[in-house]
C-alpha cells in the first residue's frame, strides 16, 4: 500500500464491537476478565490499551517497522532506548541534537556509569575515531535541531554495525513520510509525535520504531515497568493526525521551501539554515536520503538585538516553543530549546544568539513571508 494508505488504515480497522471509523477512546484503568488467568488480551491500562495499541501499530508500519510504542513524551520515549546501555557502556551522541537529548545523556545517564562523547555526525570520515571497544551505540538525529546538518545514515549504520554498535535516529523534523532512517540501516526510531506526528499542538507524546525482537522486548518492559505511557486520549489525537500527514507534509514542504528562499535573499539575513537550498553543504545528500526538506528553517540575524526585534515584531507567527503544527511558529534557539548546551559548545555549532528558528506552518504562504519581511524590516 502506499503512503497516504497506509496512514490512514494501518491501525485504524472499524471497530468490532460498533463498527465505528474512528478508533474508539478506550478510557478506562482496567478491563473484566472472563476467570481467574483467562482475558480478552487485555488486563491492565499501563500494560495494554487498545487505543494507544492501534497507534503503536499504525506509526510502527509508517516507519516500516515491525514494533513500535507510545510514551508520554519524546524524552520518555529516548528514556526508554537509552536503558538499553548500561554501566559501563560507552555511546557516541550527535554533537547537534535537541537541548533535552543532551541534557538527558550529561546531566542524568552520566550519573549512571554510561559513558558519552559529542561527535559531527555528520563528518563519517572523522567518526570512526570515537568508537571505543565499548561502544553500544551511535545516536544521530537528522536534519539536526536548529543548524539543520545532515548525517548520511547508511555510512553511520555501516560503520557502527561492523563495531558492534546499535544506530538510533531521532526522525521527529522529517517524519516517516520524508525520511525513513530503517530503510537506510538504522536499528532504532524515536519521535516526539507532539511535532508533525500529530501536527496540530494539542498533544505532547513519543515513539520508538524498530525491528529487532529482543530490543523490542526489553522496551515494551520498559514501557510497562516505568510507565510513561502515552494517554488514550493523546492516542486518539496522534492517530487523528497521522491520518493527514501526508497531505500536511507536503504543504509544509512547500511553505518551507519560499519561505527559506525568502531569507536566503533578504538583505538582513546572514545565513539560512535548509537543506532544500543548494548552498546547504548536505544538500545532495539530503536529496538522496530524504523525499522532502521539510518545514524547518534557521536563520542567523547578527545579534542578539536583532534577533529580538524580529521575534517581538511578528504578527502572524507564532513566537513559542515546539514544532510541527499546523501554525507557523518562531523561536530563539540559544535561549529556549539548547539553554541546557553549554555555551562554549553552542557557539561551535553556530547556535549563536542571533540565530532564529521558524517552524514553517501551513498557511498561505505570502501571508507568512509578509510577516517574516515586516518583521525584518
Amino acid at each position: 500500500m502506499g503512503f497516504s494508505t497506509t496512514a490512514i488504515h494501518a491501525g485504524n480497522e472499524p471497530d468490532v464491537a460498533t463498527g465505528a471509523v474512528s478508533v474508539p477512546i478506550y478510557q478506562t484503568s482496567t478491563y473484566a476478565q472472563e476467570s481467574l488467568g483467562k482475558h480478552k488480551g487485555f488486563e491492565y491500562a499501563r500494560t495494554q490499551n487498545p487505543t494507544r495499541s492501534a497507534l503503536e501499530r499504525n506509526i510502527a508500519a509508517l516507519e516500516n517497522a515491525q514494533f513500535g510504542f507510545a510514551f508520554a513524551s519524546g524524552m520518555a520515549a529516548i528514556d526508554a532506548v537509552l536503558k538499553l546501555v548500561k554501566a559501563g557502556d560507552h555511546a557516541i551522541l550527535g554533537d547537534n541534537t535537541y537541548g533535552g537529548t543532551y541534557r538527558l545523556f550529561a546531566k542524568v545517564l552520566s550519573n549512571y556509569g554510561v559513558e558519552f562523547d559529542l561527535a559531527d555526525t555528520t563528518k563519517t570520515e572523522d567518526l570512526e575515531s570515537f568508537f571505543k571497544p565499548n561502544t553500544k551505540m551511535v545516536f544521530v538525529e537528522t536534519p539536526t535541531n536548529p543548524v539543520m546538518s545532515v548525517t548520511d545514515l547508511a555510512a553511520v549504520s555501516k560503520l557502527a554495525h561492523e563495531r558492534g554498535s546499535k544506530v538510533v535516529c531521532d526522525n521527529t523534523f522529517m517524519s516517516p513520510y520524508f525520511q525513513r532512517p530503517i530503510e537506510h540501516g538504522v536499528d532504532i526510531v524515536v519521535h516526539s509525535t507532539t511535532k508533525y506526528l500529530n501536527g496540530h499542538s494539542d498533544s505532547v507524546g513519543g515513539f520508538v520504531a524498530l525491528n529487532d525482537e529482543k530490543d523490542a522486548e526489553w522496551i515494551k518492559f520498559v514501557q510497562n515497568s516505568i510507565g510513561a505511557i502515552l494517554s488514550p486520549f493523546d492516542s486518539f489525537l496522534v492517530l487523528r493526525g497521522t491520518k493527514t500527514l501526508a497531505v500536511r507534509m507536503e504543504a509544509h514542504d512547500r511553505n518551507g521551501r519560499v519561505v527559506a528562499n525568502f531569507l536566503a535573499e533578504h538583505p538582513k539575513v546572514q545565513k539560512v539554515y535548509y537543506p532544500g537550498l543548494v548552498s546547504h553543504p548536505q544538500h545532495e545528500l539530503a536529496s538522496r536520503q530524504q523525499t522532502g526538506f521539510g518545514g524547518m528553517v534557521s536563520f542567523e540575524t547578527g545579534s542578539l538585538d536583532n534577533a529580538k526585534t524580529v521575534l517581538q515584531n511578528v504578527k502572524l507567527c507564532t513566537l513559542g516553543e515546539s514544532l510541527g503544527g499546523v501554525e507557523t511558529l518562531i523561536s530563539h534557539p540559544a535561549s529556549m530549546t539548547h539553554a541546557s548546551v553549554p555555551e562554549e559548545t553552542r557557539a561551535k555549532l553556530g547556535i549563536t544568539e542571533g540565530l532564529v528558528r521558524i517552524s514553517v506552518g501551513i498557511e498561505d504562504v505570502e501571508d507568512i513571508v509578509a510577516d517574516l519581511d515586516n518583521a525584518l524590516g
